[in-house]
This record gives C-alpha cells, sequence and structure tokens, in this order.
C-alpha cells in the first residue's frame, strides 16, 4: 500500500510521546513492505531538515511545508474576535499546506490518507469539499487525544479568572470543532479504549477502534552497564504541555514538601524540553531540574521509581509504555495511567490524591513495594501488548478493511460548510 501520513510536525527526532507515535508507525508501515509519503508541518519549535528521515530507507519521502505554529498574543486575540475555529489548530492552518497535498494527489496514487491528530483533521474536509480525493483512497484519523476533554480539565482546576475564561474558551472551540470536524473520516483509531468511547460520543461513524501507541523495542533494550542510583524519583515528559506542567506544580507543592521533610536524602529528578521560567526558577531542596536530556531511556535507567502526576489530559502517556519496557515501577494517577494495561500493584502503581501518594512514596521508602517484580511485570505486559510490530500490524488490518469494496448503496460522508 501507499500510505500520505500527515503531520502537525515532523516526528523526529523521537523523543517526545507524539514524535514517537508517528515516527514508529511510519517506520513500522516501511519495515512491513509499504511505501509512506510523510507530509510534515515544519514548525520553528520542531524545525528539521529534508532529510530528518532518510535513513528509513527510500521506501519513505519526508515532504516539508514550513509554517509558523508560533503562539503569540496577538495572534491569539485576533483568532478569539475574528475567527471561530479553536487557536490551537487555526495555527495549523495554512494555504500552502494545501497546495502541496493538492499536488501529491492529483500526480501520485495513495490508498489511505492517515491525519495525525486534531490538529491536521481539517485537511481532510478541505480535500474532501474541493473533491481532490479520489475515491478510493481511504481517510483515517490518528487520534492522539480528544483535545477538548483535556482543555476542560485544565479549565476546571484554574484559579485565575481571566486564564480560566479563556481556557474554557478554547475547550468550547475545541469540542464543536472536533464534533464538526471528527466524524467525516473513513475510520478513526483511538489511542486508548476510553478515547474510542469519546469519539463514539462526538458522533464519529465506525469503524472506531482502539489501536495504541506502540514501543520499539530495539530502541528500548536496557543498558546492563546502567544502575539505578539508589533513593532516587523521577518524571520525565514535555515540559512545554500544560498538563505536564501542572502535574510537575501540584507534585512540587502537594507532596514534594512533606515528603523532603520526613526522608531528606531522596532525589527528585525532572528532564522535559521547554520548561517555562516559573519552574526552572523554583527552588525546593534535592529536586534537580535536568531540562531537555538526548536520551530519554539512559535518563530513566539512572533512577529508581517513575512518576507520572497527571491530573489533565487524554489519550495515552507513551512516556509509562516506555518506562515499562525498561522494566521500571511506575507510580502514576489513575488519568496518567489511563488506556494502559495496568494492573495496580502488578504492574504499575496507580494512586489519586496526595495523602494516596504521600502513602506510596513511604512505603517505597521503606522497601515495602517490589520495585523489581512490579517493573518486571512491566516489561513483560510491554512485549506482549505494546510492541511496536504487533501496533503497526493493527494499522494495516484497518487499512485492508478499508480499502475492501464497499456493500453496494452505502452513502459518502458530506464535508461540513
Amino acid at each position: 500500500m501507499h500510505i500520505l501520513q500527515l503531520c502537525p510536525r515532523v516526528p523526529f527526532p523521537p523523543h517526545d510521546g507524539g514524535a514517537i507515535a508517528m515516527y514508529d508507525v511510519a517506520a513500522g508501515l516501511v519495515r512491513a513492505g509499504h511505501r509512506v509519503t510523510l507530509l510534515a508541518i515544519n514548525t520553528p519549535k520542531h524545525r528539521q531538515p529534508a532529510d530528518a528521515l532518510a535513513h528509513l530507507g527510500p521506501h519513505l519521502r519526508l515532504v516539508l511545508v514550513d509554517v509558523n505554529t508560533d503562539i503569540s498574543a496577538f495572534g491569539a486575540l485576533k483568532n478569539l474576535l475574528l475567527s471561530r475555529k479553536p487557536y490551537n489548530v487555526a495555527r495549523f492552518i495554512e494555504r500552502e499546506v494545501c497546495d502541496v497535498l493538492g499536488r501529491l494527489l492529483a500526480s501520485e496514487e495513495f490508498d489511505i490518507i492517515q491525519c495525525e491528530g486534531t490538529f491536521v483533521a481539517w485537511y481532510n474536509e478541505w480535500l474532501d469539499y474541493e473533491e481532490l480525493r479520489p475515491e478510493r483512497t481511504k481517510t483515517v484519523l490518528r487520534a492522539h487525544n480528544v483535545e477538548y476533554t483535556i482543555w476542560h480539565m485544565l479549565a476546571k482546576r484554574e484559579a485565575n479568572p481571566l486564564k480560566q475564561f479563556m481556557l474554557r474558551v478554547m475547550a468550547n472551540r475545541l469540542e464543536k470543532f472536533e464534533r464538526e470536524y471528527l466524524t467525516y473520516f473513513d475510520a478513526v483509531a483511538a489511542i486508548t479504549e476510553d478515547d474510542a468511547q469519546r469519539l463514539r460520543a462526538l458522533g464519529c461513524p465506525e469503524p472506531v477502534v482502539f489501536i495504541p501507541a506502540g514501543a520499539d523495542l530495539e530502541r528500548l533494550q536496557p543498558d546492563p552497564g546502567l544502575r539505578a542510583k539508589p533513593r532516587t524519583l523521577f518524571m520525565i515528559g514535555s515540559l512545554d504541555w500544560l498538563p505536564n506542567q501542572e502535574g510537575v506544580e501540584w507534585l512540587l507543592r502537594e507532596v514534594w514538601p512533606t515528603f523532603h521533610a520526613e526522608f531528606p536524602d531522596v532525589e527528585l529528578h525532572l528532564a522535559g524540553r521547554n520548561a517555562p521560567a516559573h519552574l526552572l526558577n523554583r527552588k525546593a531542596e534535592n529536586v534537580i531540574m535536568h531540562g531537555f536530556v538526548e536520551s530519554a531511556p539512559a535518563f530513566m535507567q539512572q533512577y529508581e521509581l517513575m512518576l507520572v502526576p497527571l491530573l489533565s489530559g487524554g489519550g495515552m502517556r507513551v512516556k509509562i509504555v516506555e518506562g515499562m519496557a525498561l522494566g521500571k515501577a511506575i507510580l502514576s494517577t489513575s488519568l496518567g495511567a489511563e488506556g494502559i494495561v495496568a494492573h495496580n500493584d502488578e504492574n504499575l502503581l496507580v494512586r489519586d490524591g496526595a495523602a494516596a501518594w504521600l502513602d506510596a512514596l513511604r512505603a517505597w521508602y521503606r522497601g515495602e513495594i517490589d520495585v523489581r517484580s512490579i517493573g518486571a511485570a512491566a516489561a513483560r505486559t510491554a512485549s506482549d501488548v505494546y510492541d511496536n510490530g504487533r501496533v503497526v500490524q493493527r494499522f494495516i488490518g484497518l487499512y485492508e478493511r478499508l480499502l475492501q469494496p464497499a456493500p453496494a448503496g452505502t452513502p459518502a460522508h458530506s464535508p461540513p460548510a
């Protein structure tokens, strides 16, 4: 098959969850013998050269379109006053992307167009509206998140009235956008079962299937030369993502002061790109800010217990899957563990609220939690469920199902006006 993968950024290097999810599918499809044309919006934040994916071989072609997606106060205000589209979607809509997409479809035959997430979903409807998509070409939305749910959660906990108002506006616009634009794909691949149910509630027609993010287990082989430093905790995640910022702030405000007072020899290591100034400048004893780290697996193996203090969000935490593949014991909130095949106290520790987190951390410190057996069970789960080869085969099965001739009389989708 020939797959056109439309991405809101270049998925390289595969350092964060979104990039890993897009990169591993593209790489897996190529390894399985298919051709991939990856059309990526080349953003200032994730700028990459034209040969960024050349190592994947000749069956993957990277097509870049430079788009300035930077957030600005003027752009946000202009969007609020003059547009009905949510600002964090509108930033990815660009005429040049339309032109390149149209030329690709005019010059080549594609079996599947896969849009990677809400931020590029608009282009699917533009293609149908302009009647540029061949009838035989099927479209798939890979829903990394149901975006509006994240912003509703953030707004609910925001204390600043002005920020809360802006977050509610964004959440409401995103919900309207997703109800309108996510329902006209031929299929939706949800990254968690919970998101699959949310997408059905939005009105997405079947098939809505659950296909998790995978892990390239070859890339995640534990290094026998690395040993975790005793009495250490760690968290890793993109710190320019608001839910991660919220989680770190909660951890440092509600959990760490009490725990550190009781166990002052424990170190907390935080890693992630683009941490805001208020996190970088925050002073807390035995909290070490690493910023961006070149190798997430190497970082994870240096410390003992992995923390995922997520309070808002959707989709699936790819970093949890990576940690599981490396045999790490992980303490997460229920929301952080959403979508993971997790059995509490067997392959993952799931706790909610500061008091429950403190109890778990105290038990960890006293050696009352068998982190080795939990890590070993986590590694088995990663191998059995999240191996990227198995995930890619599920995508291929979905594509083959879509490409079968439709029964006579099946109505086509009509794009929104």
